[in-house]
């Protein structure tokens, strides 16, 4: 009998034959061909005075239509995850919002929670897209290409200076509305750092780089700087020290803190891994690590000459800016590692397992600051 569905008044009577006449539970469900435990709720339930059943009744409804509503609330509040000021939009991008959404939420749902009749939608999914809608499209797949080629830092601004290089027409406020359809967005870096103090003025070099980034040979000018990378520990603090002639970074450090032995780990590894024979310059800016009397006795003690960016000037020291603006955008991408020990392990990697010996860079004619330099080797040997 299951799937019979059994009226109030079958069931009070059915309970009357337990409560009033003796009848045993599992003989009345017997004879009625329903189940002991449907006999035994219906006992539970009907053996009660009417008016606290009713109150009963009234109650659970009201918890089922809260449940209703909360489920409803939540659904539409889930929506709108991932798609921020639809609702500001016009009709057809909301008809393409809805649709992006359909294997998760019911047509009707989405129309309701977004303010828009299904037989607009519907129409709008029958009628073919518009010249201009199918530009769009082609559009977007070129937008998308170069995105990707700037590591997905690129906003709309630089991709229309990309379009136009290439001979495109196009707007900047199209190719805005085009990456906002397909979810493309410039990369943010992090919040503004605290500045840290200064170092004193007694203890400064002059520039006597004085922005000449361009050298002859290896380890003649090394250039150094440090930056922060977030992690859920607290601040990474990475310096690292470049050489200039092929831009490759021959030292570098990792610490928690940003302290004079954090910079002069750095610059100690580039000694190592060079061995310099003639004295190197050694640009920095004018920190308070790089105006310790540590970092200016390592200098002395290792046949190192000191020069110093002019304070508040970063262009000064810009090949060292440069470094740090691609580690963050090719690797660190504004992310927050969990703990310092993977953030150094995915630095470690970008240092010596791509930047190095593959990334192909601008000042060494396409090739990787390795390849550049056993290039020069070999030249100088075949001379």
């Amino acid at each position: 009998m299951s799937g019979k569905r059994y009226t109030d008044e079958f069931k009070i009577e059915a309970v009357k034959q337990v409560t009033e006449r003796g009848y045993k539970i599992a003989e009345v469900a017997e004879r009625l061909g329903v189940s002991y435990k449907s006999m035994h709720d219906w006992i539970a339930r009907y053996s009660k005075p009417e008016v606290t059943r009713k109150a009963e009744d009234s109650a659970l409804s009201e918890v089922q239509r809260l449940k209703a509503e909360l489920k409803r609330v939540t659904e539409e509040r889930d929506i709108f995850k991932g798609g921020r000021r639809v609702l500001c939009r016009g009709v057809k991008e909301k008809y393409t919002f809805i649709k992006s959404r359909l294997h998760d939420y019911s047509i009707v749902v989405l129309c309701r929670t977004l303010q828009v009749h299904r037989s607009g939608f519907y129409a709008w999914l029958d009628c073919p897209k518009s010249r201009r809608e199918q530009e769009d499209d082609e559009l977007a797949i070129t937008i998308k290409t170069h995105w990707l080629e700037s590591g997905c830092v690129y906003g709309y601004r630089n991709i229309t200076k990309d379009l136009k290089g290439e001979g495109k027409s196009c707007g900047k406020n199209r190719v805005l509305r085009v990456m906002r359809r397909e979810g493309l967005k410039a990369l943010i870096g992090y919040k503004r750092h605290p500045v840290f103090y200064r170092g004193s003025e007694r203890n400064t070099a002059p520039n006597t780089l004085n922005r000449e980034f361009i050298v002859p040979e290896p380890d003649q000018v090394w250039v150094t700087d440090f930056t922060y990378i977030r992690t859920k520990e607290g601040w990474l603090y990475v310096t690292v020290v470049v050489d200039l002639f092929s831009r490759l970074v021959v030292g570098w450090s990792m610490r928690s803190k940003a302290t004079a032995e954090s910079v002069i780990d750095a610059l100690l590894m580039a000694i190592w891994r060079r061995r310099p024979t003639k004295r190197v310059l050694v640009h920095s800016d004018q920190g308070a690590q790089y105006t310790s009397k540590d970092w200016q006795t390592f200098l002395k003690d290792n046949n190192l000459e000191a020069s110093m960016s002019r304070r508040g000037n970063c262009h000064d020291n810009a090949v060292a800016e440069s470094f740090f603006s691609l580690l963050k955008k090719e690797r660190v991408r504004n992310r927050t590692y969990k703990t310092r020990s993977d953030a150094r392990s995915e630095i470690f990697d970008y240092i010596e397992c791509f930047y190095n010996p593959k990334r192909h860079h601008g000042s060494n004619n396409g090739l990787s600051p390795l390849q550049y330099e056993k290039r020069y080797f070999t030249e100088l040997e075949t001379v």
